[in-house]
């Protein structure tokens, strides 16, 4: 006998960025690029950087402050916390311990996911699940990323492009119709050199020799990345939206992973999704990597972007490769 599926639905969203703001032109004088090639090529302005001393867990800690506060409830309600993240706190024990304690969640278990930039819709995919069968009641999903400490910022190609910022949502049954509908999950370990940071794991361990290589740094293959990312993420939004029983048409508003305009515009146009319905805070942000979707989704619901009732498609592409997807009823 098949159990009955509980609802799912975001109940409260928050988000936090750091108050340092680096612009185009303050990276001018940091490497050889400038404004107008980042913003055209892009499509990026500024971006966030974290203090030194500041980790994931300290924006993590504020975006879910936010969120428990939008869904009015407090750490003490939860039942689990997951954090998507690439750059937590240490190798271990989770950020998402670090933070359990943080909230005073202590009812709550909780773990990281590591999936890169689709890590928060990994996590929110596993807290679905978690809900729906009830084994747990209320769940903080967090996307959080500190780039800004492994980016190589003698690497034109890649130290424009990415931010640091975190977002939030909290999730449970509320009984009502809506709720997540569907949501899709993909990955391909066979392009996993297109988008790393070769060092610092047990195959590569830290040494002198990893350092002065710039082995803890990220590393991509830009033009591989963007074509992979469009093919996936128009793949996994058409299959999600089919299997929630939707086409593109009936989006109010598409929330795409806030990598580079190039990437939501073809994405968007392959979709035939109008760049009226599509949400884009890249320009102020940049690529904030597993914090972009929710920062973004937070964002919109704040300025009334998203109303209840409304039909939002969330879909992300990252390093490993993964790609997902997920459609939600407000």
């Amino acid at each position: 006998m098949i159990a009955h599926r509980r609802d799912v639905h975001i109940v409260g969203t928050g988000s936090y960025v750091p108050t340092r703001v680096l612009t185009n032109r303050d990276l001018e004088a940091m490497v050889d690029t400038s404004d107008e090639w980042i913003r055209t090529r892009t499509g990026i302005r500024e971006r966030r950087i974290s203090e030194p001393g500041q980790p994931a867990s300290s924006l993590a800690h504020q975006a879910a402050l936010s969120a428990l506060e939008s869904a009015g409830i407090t750490g003490a309600d939860l039942d689990l916390i997951i954090v998507g993240t690439v750059t937590g706190d240490r190798v271990f024990p989770s950020t998402a311990c670090t933070l359990q304690n943080l909230l005073g969640a202590k009812g709550a278990y909780a773990f990281d996911i590591s999936a890169a930039c689709s890590g928060f819709l990994y996590g929110l995919s596993v807290a679905e699940n978690q809900v729906a069968s009830g084994v747990a009641g209320t769940i903080l999903v967090i996307g959080v990323e500190t780039l800004s400490k492994i980016v190589d910022w003698t690497d034109r190609n890649t130290c424009v492009l990415f931010g640091d910022a975190a977002g939030a949502v909290v999730i449970r049954s509320t009984g009502g119709e809506g709720g997540i509908l569907a949501t899709r999950l993909h990955s391909d370990g066979t392009l996993v050199h297109l988008l790393e940071m070769p060092g610092g794991g047990s195959l590569r361990p830290p040494s002198h020799e990893t350092v002065d290589q710039r082995l803890h740094c990220i590393r991509m293959s830009g033009n591989d990345v963007f074509k992979y990312a469009v093919r996936a993420m128009e793949s996994v939004a058409s299959e999600t939206l089919e299997a929630a029983g939707h086409a593109p048409e009936d989006l109010a508003l598409l929330v795409p992973h806030q990598a580079n305009l190039r990437i939501i515009e073809a994405t968007a146009k392959r979709l035939h999704v109008p760049m009226s319905k599509v949400f884009v805070n890249l320009d102020r942000y940049g690529n904030t990597s597993a914090a972009s979707i929710p920062l973004a989704l937070d964002e919109a619901r704040r300025t009334g972007r998203i109303k209840p009732g409304d039909l939002v498609e969330m879909v992300t592409f990252g390093g490993g490769f993964t790609w997902a997807a997920s459609v939600v009823r407000f």
